[in-house]
């Protein structure tokens, strides 16, 4: 799998106070400890939360594999001037996975933890960060396949959806892992009222909907990510996974949980949950 160059976008220029913060969510990540509030100062915009991101993602021990894109929430947009965010998905915490198969992902256990059904796209070359109008075909011309998958959301942090767009993005996007399911063939062709998917958690159905309910499109999504991160100066490199938001929504999940997400003939996948252990032999290398 291709990955991003963690070296390859230029130093953002952080406040002390906000790279203290990206120092204290990457040791809470790495201890697997929780986090009773925001530690520290938090961004006003989402240029300084990107800009906590970007330290974060120098000093995290393992590379980007891909990028989620969330949405963010109607009372935040005016302010913010966007309406999405994005935040790296890690080359360990990605796995793919067949129908039928059942799985554990590590959440962060007395933090956040949600479930989420997702369209996963492949990019089939790098793209370079050029700010750039592309169109629909365009855009089509860089994706090497439609995946379906499920996101796994966990921040150590109970409160990041509550605290808002500028905690999340500084959070890793409130990103804990992925799974990369079976291709749609043909998937530009089929309505999107087609691609449809229900999740369960713990034997009741939580939601259920279908690619239309992705505000914008699936293709949106992807346009979004390629514009934020070209503003970033990160290249996507061919390969990269793009998940392109949560199709039924957030679904709220804990240790003892067990979850299905079904794409119909795309395959079913059970998903259980597993408190993250902390990554001590890299606890003391964070760089400052």
């Amino acid at each position: 799998m291709s990955i991003v160059d963690q070296n390859a976008a230029p130093a953002a220029t952080l406040s002390q106070s906000l790279d203290t913060v990206s120092q204290r969510l990457v040791k809470a990540r790495l201890n697997a400890t929780p986090l009773d509030a925001f530690p520290g100062d938090l961004p006003v915009t989402l240029d300084e939360a990107y800009a906590v991101q970007s330290a974060s993602i120098a000093r995290w021990p393992d590379a980007v594999a891909g990028w989620k894109v969330g949405m963010v929430p109607s009372e935040y947009r005016e302010q913010l001037g966007e309406e999405r965010l994005c935040g790296p998905i890690y080359q360990r915490s990605v796995f793919d996975i067949g129908p039928g198969d059942a799985t554990s992902m590590e959440i962060y256990e007395g933090g956040f933890a949600a479930v989420e059904a997702e369209f996963v796209f492949r990019l089939s070359e790098t793209i370079e960060p050029i700010v750039s109008a592309r169109t629909d075909q365009a855009l089509l011309a860089l994706v090497s396949g439609l995946h379906v998958g499920v996101e796994i959301a966990s921040s150590p942090m109970a409160d990041v959806n509550r605290l808002g767009p500028c905690c999340v993005v500084s959070d890793f996007g409130n990103n804990a892992g992925l799974l990369v399911g079976p291709e749609v063939s043909g998937w530009h062709s089929i309505a999107p009222e087609a691609l449809s998917v229900s999740v369960s958690v713990d034997g009741e159905v939580v939601g259920s909907a279908s690619a239309a309910a992705i505000e914008g499109g699936l293709l949106q999504a992807l346009r979004f990510l390629i514009d934020r991160s070209a503003r970033r100066g990160l290249a996507l490199p061919g390969g990269t996974c793009v998940s392109c938001g949560a199709v039924t929504g957030i679904h709220d999940v804990t240790t003892a949980s067990s979850s299905v997400v079904d794409f119909g003939d795309y395959g079913a996948f059970e998903v259980g949950f597993e408190a993250r252990q902390p990554m001590q032999e890299n606890v003391m290398s964070i760089r400052g």
